[in-house]
């Protein structure tokens, strides 16, 4: 157990990093056999790089398993042990299969004492509830209440926030939290909203007819962001820049029948959308790029800037004065991992070139030419390719939608131990 630190809470905007590896990929959604990943070595690879932040969560197969054995392993180093305060963890909690989901205080305490346990650690950074639109209101409110009790009376977590799909539904929950605790949320991650399918955490940002109105003026009538700014939120983080594997070379077979990926059988995207993102990749090869590479480079770059814009952005570096949007990205090799790392360094040099010519004119600022490429075969090709596509957003949850979990079931935890080894641990510690 890596051993625990006593430092204050900061703000949550100084201390997460800009770049976390999302580890939602070591899980067989994503791969047959997550054990057979290179995971030790593609986290040890992440750190080298400089990426000190990890997302996972419970509900992503054996993630957290296989993250906390990774970091285990580097904290306990003989020859040279990774300090904990070095990283920054993240979990979730709440979602237990794919249509089962507990908010329950007895079963979120749990959930956080199991993570510990697996994650091999003695608090998390950062906690979010798990896919909140799935679950009532109060629910959610009820959850967030006992993970800020687990932070203020126990200590085991760091920041508390919310996770899921329709951003409106989280502009919605965020104001409520707001206005029911007097206490803003963290952090909130919002994953698939910001691609280049899939404008909707800020579309107004790309809307030719309302470019011509002030940016105040846009930002106050329909931005989500400014939802979140007015309900306190201090960072939103943007994730699955593939649209879960959506936006990539291979694409996803729109056929519901396929084996030729693992992605085909629980993907919501409907088979037209699949089509549709299938010709971005036939754009992408035409200019002698992949869509991957398109797809990470736009949302990192564009991320960075209109998070920072809106105020809702983390430190650059420690102790820069450079804000930038943060980002959770996803691999499954070094290969891919090196590549999304590499490309970050180059928004970031961009962004910081930009910074010092002190860019403030209204539009865009491009940091770099290979930014201006992108952005340019984006809107002017992609986004036009993409036709009545651009923008959806699957329902979610989706029709038929019913919690499996019975109501007399809620708050039942499982006798597994992870309760008693607790309680052992902390009284170990007095």
């Amino acid at each position: 157990m890596a051993p625990s630190t006593t430092a204050p809470k900061a703000h949550l905007e100084s201390t997460l990093p800009p770049l976390l590896l999302g580890t939602a990929t070591f899980n067989t959604q994503y791969v047959p056999d997550p054990h057979s990943l290179p995971y030790r070595s593609i986290v040890a690879r992440a750190i080298s790089l400089g990426v000190r932040g990890f997302d996972t969560s419970p509900y992503y197969g054996p993630s957290e398993i296989l993250l906390g054995d990774a970091l285990h392993t580097l904290f306990t180093s003989e020859t040279n042990p990774l300090p904990r305060e070095d990283i920054f963890i993240v979990t979730k909690a709440g979602r237990i299969a794919g249509d089962e989901f507990d908010y329950s205080p007895s079963w979120v305490r749990y959930s956080i004492y199991r993570s510990l346990q697996r994650l091999h650690t003695e608090y998390l950074d950062l906690v979010y509830m798990h896919d909140v639109e799935f679950v009532s209101p109060q629910e959610v409110l009820g959850a967030v209440k006992e993970l800020r009790r687990l932070r203020d009376e126990e200590g085991l977590i760091r920041h508390v926030g919310i996770s899921g799909f329709p951003v409106k539904v989280l502009a919605e929950l965020a104001e409520m939290i707001l206005q029911e605790t007097g206490e803003p949320l963290d952090a909130v991650l919002s994953y698939g909203h910001f691609t280049v399918q899939n404008r909707l955490l800020h579309v107004e940002e790309f809307l030719a007819d309302k470019k011509k109105e002030p940016k105040e003026k846009r930002e106050e009538e329909s931005s989500v962001l400014m939802r979140f700014k007015k309900a306190g939120v201090e960072v939103i983080l943007n994730a699955s820049m593939l649209g879960m594997g959506l936006l990539t070379q291979k694409g996803i077979p729109p056929n519901p029948e396929s084996k030729e990926s693992p992605l085909v059988k629980w993907h919501p995207s409907p088979p037209e959308l699949r089509i549709a993102c299938q010709k971005l990749g036939e754009l992408a090869a035409a200019k002698g790029e992949r869509l991957e590479s398109v797809a990470i480079r736009w949302a990192l770059e564009e991320w960075a800037r209109v998070g920072a814009e809106a105020g809702v952005g983390v430190d650059a570096d420690p102790g820069s004065s450079l804000k930038v949007g943060a980002t959770v990205c996803g691999v499954s090799s070094i290969p891919e991992l090196e590549e999304t790392v590499a490309e970050w360094n180059d928004v970031l040099e961009g962004l910081k070139k930009v910074a010092a010519a002190d860019g403030k004119e209204e539009g865009r600022v491009y940091g770099s030419e290979r930014q201006e490429e992108i952005l340019k075969l984006v809107a002017d090709e992609m986004w036009p390719a993409l036709g009545d596509w651009i923008d959806f957003a699957w329902a979610s949850p989706g029709d038929g939608y019913v919690n499996t979990r019975r109501p007399e079931d809620k708050g039942r935890v499982p006798d597994d131990g992870v309760i008693a080894a607790h309680v052992e641990r902390v009284k170990n510690k007095k």
